[in-house]
C-alpha cells in the first residue's frame, strides 16, 4: 500500500479462521458432537459438585439413609416374632429341691414293729388260745416282722426320687430299673399336704400334687421331711413361673 508521501505500507493480511459455515458437512456434525459432549460432561461435575457441597451443609441426620421398606410378608413375621419373644424368653433352669422318703417318716412303724413284738412275747403267758406261739416261734415271727418292716422302708427309701427345678418337677421310681416322669410346674394346679400325729411331731408328711399331666395328674409324695415348707415352695415356683409366662389359668 502506497501513501501520499511515497512511503509504502505493507501490511501483512492473515487468514481469517474457519467458520462452522465454511466447514464442510461432516467436519460441522463433528464440531457440533464434541461440543455437546462437552456440555454434557460439564453439567454432570457441576450436579456433582453442588450435591457434595448439599450433602456437607446438611445436618447428620438428613445423611444418614433411610432403611428399606418392609414388604407385608417381612411385617407379618416381625409381629409374630414379636408377641412370641415374652414366651419363648429363655431362663437358665435352677435346680431348687431334691429330696425322698426320709427315714423319720418309718418313726411311727418302728414304734409299731416294737408294740408287736412286745405283744408277740407277752400274750402267749396270759391267753391260752396263743399258747401254741412258743418263745422259739415268737422270736421267728418277730424276726419276720421286723424284716418286712426293713424291705418296705428300703423300697421307699431308695426306691423314690423328687426333684424340683424353676421349670420342671421329675419324680423318678425304681431300684434295679428306674423310671423318670417330668411335670412342667406350669402345669400343677394344686399343692397340699397331711401329717399324722407322729409325723407332726417330726415335722414329715405326704404332699399331694394335682396337675393336668396325663401320666401323672394325681401324685402322692410320702414321707417328705420339712413337708410344709417343700410343699410351699412348689406352690411358690408353679404361681411365678405362671405369673412369668402370663397364663392364670385356674384349675375347673
Amino acid at each position: 500500500m502506497t501513501g501520499n508521501s511515497g512511503v509504502c505500507i505493507v501490511s501483512e493480511v492473515r487468514p481469517k479462521p474457519a467458520t462452522v459455515p465454511e466447514m464442510s458437512w461432516f467436519e460441522q456434525i463433528r464440531y457440533w458432537l464434541q461440543k455437546t459432549t462437552l456440555d454434557e460432561r460439564k453439567r454432570s461435575v457441576n450436579n456433582e459438585s453442588e450435591r457434595d457441597e448439599a450433602q456437607e451443609d446438611a445436618p447428620e441426620a438428613e445423611k444418614i439413609t433411610q432403611p428399606p421398606t418392609m414388604n407385608a410378608a417381612d411385617k407379618f413375621r416381625e409381629q409374630v416374632q414379636s408377641t412370641q419373644e415374652p414366651i419363648d424368653d429363655y431362663e437358665p433352669e435352677e435346680e431348687l429341691w431334691d429330696g425322698g422318703y426320709s427315714a423319720k417318716a418309718m418313726v411311727g412303724t418302728w414304734i409299731l414293729l416294737g408294740i408287736l413284738s412286745l405283744a408277740t412275747l407277752i400274750l402267749p403267758f396270759f391267753l391260752p388260745f396263743l399258747a401254741f406261739l412258743t418263745l422259739p416261734i415268737s422270736l421267728g415271727v418277730i424276726v419276720l416282722i421286723w424284716l418286712v418292716g426293713a424291705v418296705v422302708y428300703g423300697l421307699r427309701r431308695f426306691g423314690v426320687h423328687y426333684e424340683l427345678t424353676s421349670q420342671r418337677f421329675i419324680h423318678q421310681t425304681g431300684i434295679l430299673t428306674r423310671d423318670t416322669d417330668r411335670i412342667e410346674v406350669i402345669d400343677i394346679d394344686d399343692v397340699s399336704f397331711t401329717q399324722g400325729p407322729v409325723q407332726r411331731v417330726f415335722g414329715v408328711g405326704r404332699i399331694t400334687v394335682t396337675s393336668s399331666d396325663r401320666s401323672h395328674p394325681l401324685l402322692h409324695m410320702i414321707g417328705i421331711a420339712d413337708v410344709k415348707s417343700v410343699a410351699g415352695l412348689i406352690d411358690d415356683v408353679r404361681r411365678k413361673e405362671r405369673r412369668r409366662r402370663s397364663l392364670h389359668i385356674e384349675a375347673i
